[in-house]
């Protein structure tokens, strides 16, 4: 039952940072404006954000280096949090949206790190 409780929960993890990532593609016009004008690049973050969330997506569906991508995920959740959410915070226009990101995104950073631990502890047991 472990197994499979595990399994699914990495699957089921996985699923969300893909369409997310995946988003990042289809509207990535779109999206550019959330990349905050003091960060040069544009609509360069908009596809390596979405790049970065399939690739984490895929390393938890296939089961591979996910110590690494739940590590990774979670440095890269944590600067999208600093510099995209928390000063959305300061834009009343944008405040809901900001925290409820923000929240959304320190719940997957809080996951990232629980499945680098589990699987850490299965690598070296």
């Amino acid at each position: 039952m472990k197994v499979l409780t595990t399994t699914a929960a990495r699957i089921i993890f996985a699923v969300p940072l893909a369409v997310f990532g995946l988003m990042h593609f289809a509207f990535a016009k779109a999206m550019q404006g959330m990349v905050p004008s003091y960060i040069p690049g544009g609509i360069f973050w908009v596809y390596a954000t979405g790049a970065a969330l399939v690739t984490a997506a895929v390393r938890f569906i296939i089961n591979k280096q996910i110590k690494i991508a739940g590590i990774s995920l979670a440095v890269f959740l944590f600067i999208i949090i600093v510099t995209v959410h928390v000063p959305g915070l300061g834009d009343e226009t944008m405040r809901q949206m900001a925290m409820s990101n923000l929240l959304k995104d320190l719940g997957l950073l809080g996951g990232s790190l629980a499945f680098a631990g589990i699987f850490e502890r299965k690598q070296t047991a």
